[in-house]
């Protein structure tokens, strides 16, 4: 580790994190991210729903409503910018009974005091023509037409590339073990040595109760609250149109139904609080969960064309509320903490505010050489026919196919693994280019990809890991075992 000493260290590699390093960019100064794990995205990030809120649930007054509509109405803008996929589909909140009607108009009512746009609510006639197979129950639904849908890996990746590109350096498999104050400034030991710097965003998920609890006398607490989903293959696209929640109760808004902005539907999740922090597992009473009360808001969802199930962990606080600033104790500590839903629809503004927030405590000024905008990646399907064969000419890997499920080639994970931060891993790959998230779920290309993987990284093969040190695919040649 640098003996370099940092304006901001933030701590945490995903979604707000990202958001974070990359609005810190637009100043001059030193900035490092730094995660425990091995990648950018491996945790919270890589496993929710996908959606950007409309901002109608969140109650009035509070962080998560003021930061989820300025969040959603950041994300066009921010897509276009950054080049990640990013769909306005709208959402429809179903009433199934007509006793919860006042419910729905709650709902209603609070989205208007929260300003989000074009609310209303729709009878089951214009509610059938919106969702063809609204269950039957259904007597009426709350519309949202600013309701999105994202891929989360892509934010995630497109914010910390667009960071680095304006100088903020990543420090992967780095875990913070300590903070204190140490001179006038923050003191970060670390599993790969001692970071000084003058501030500090605490951006860790479901860690981050446990970095502001050494800093400050002010306790919280951040509970891990899992959620289980199933994903569906392509071929159920078109049976929902919008995302379908239904009421919401007290442990969120249940199970839902949306397209993927890949032309997947995601089914889930359930929510579970857990005390391992670290538990992604699926269970079978969790996903039996899903697969009845997705039933209740859909009619013939096609399950049996699941391709995969996943579970992600959310940051729920005691309060559930989102945790932002510096506490009072703790001047320089900027906290992200209790970011749950809708935690990813809220991650562009939590980043501007927080990293207007530094740059007033530290008398940043703006870099006028800041470049707000990220390249397209190179996806040789999409090119006109005189640019792709170009395109073959200097780079003939953009020729050669090695996901047939998705349709990804060698010359796009190569440039996966060439980007800054860039994979270095299957699931690296995987998040980045979809090399191994269609339906045989990376049977048929994962020897080929780790094969480039090992090319580009200088390394032997039995050392290319599915997701970080130890998590080897290869123990060794047969003949030598």
């Amino acid at each position: 580790m640098s003996d370099k000493v940092y304006n901001t260290v933030i701590i945490g590699a995903g979604i707000v994190g990202c958001s974070v390093a990359r609005f810190l960019s637009r100043y001059k100064g030193s900035f490092l991210v730094i995660d425990r794990d091995e990648d950018v995205c491996c945790a919270t990030s890589k496993a929710n729903s996908g959606i950007v809120h409309a901002g109608y649930d969140a109650r009035n007054g509070t962080l998560m409503a003021k930061y989820n509509v300025m969040g959603s109405l950041m994300y066009p803008g921010l897509a276009s910018e950054l080049n990640f996929k990013f769909r306005t589909i709208g959402s429809i909140v179903l009433c199934l009974d007509e006793s919860d009607r006042p419910r729905l108009e709650d709902l209603y009512n609070n989205g208007i005091k929260n300003g989000v746009a074009g609310l209303r609510i729709v009878e089951r006639d214009e509610l059938k023509e919106l969702e063809p197979n609204v269950a039957d129950e259904a007597v009426c639904a709350l519309y949202a037409p600013t309701g999105a849908i994202v891929c989360p890996f892509d934010a995630t990746f497109a914010l910390a590339e667009n960071a680095a590109r304006n100088g903020v350096e990543f420090s992967f498999d780095t875990s913070a073990t300590n903070i204190e104050r140490d001179n006038g400034r923050w003191k970060i030991t670390t599993t790969k040595g001692i970071l000084f710097c003058d501030t500090i965003v605490n951006a860790a998920g479901c860690y981050s109760d446990v970095f502001h609890n050494m800093v400050s006398k002010d306790k919280i607490n951040i509970t891990a609250r899992r959620g289980e989903y199933f994903l569906l293959d392509k071929t159920a696209s078109g049976h929902v149109n919008h995302t379908v929640f239904r009421l919401p109760g007290k442990m969120g808004k249940g199970v839902l139904i949306t397209p993927t902005v890949h032309g997947n539907t995601i089914v889930g999740p359930t929510a579970e609080d857990i005390d391992d922090k670290d538990d992604v597992s699926t269970t079978s009473a969790g996903l039996d969960k899903i697969r009845s009360q997705s039933s209740l808001s859909i009619r013939d969802l096609p399950m049996n064309m699941s391709i995969t199930t996943f579970s992600g962990l959310r940051s729920h606080e005691d309060g559930h509320e989102f945790i932002i600033g510096e506490p009072q104790d703790a001047p320089g500590f900027y906290d992200c903490a209790g970011i749950e839903s809708p935690g990813l629809s809220a991650a562009p503004a939590i980043g501007k505010d927080v990293s207007d927030m530094i740059a007033s405590h530290l008398s940043l000024t703006e870099d006028p050489a800041f470049v707000p905008g990220r390249e397209k990646p190179v996806d040789p399907l999409q090119l006109p026919a005189d640019e792709l064969k170009e395109l073959l000419n200097t780079r003939p890997d953009y020729g050669r196919m090695v996901c047939r499920c998705e349709y990804i080639t060698e010359g796009q994970i190569r440039d996966a693994i060439r980007r800054t931060p860039g994979a270095r891993s299957i699931d690296g790959v995987k998040r980045r280019v979809r090399a191994g998230m269609g339906r045989c779920q990376g049977g048929f290309c994962s020897p080929t990809v780790m094969e480039i993987i090992a090319d580009e990284l200088g390394i032997g093969i039995s050392e290319v890991t599915k997701m970080g040190s130890g998590s080897e695919i290869i123990l060794g040649e047969n003949k030598r075992l």
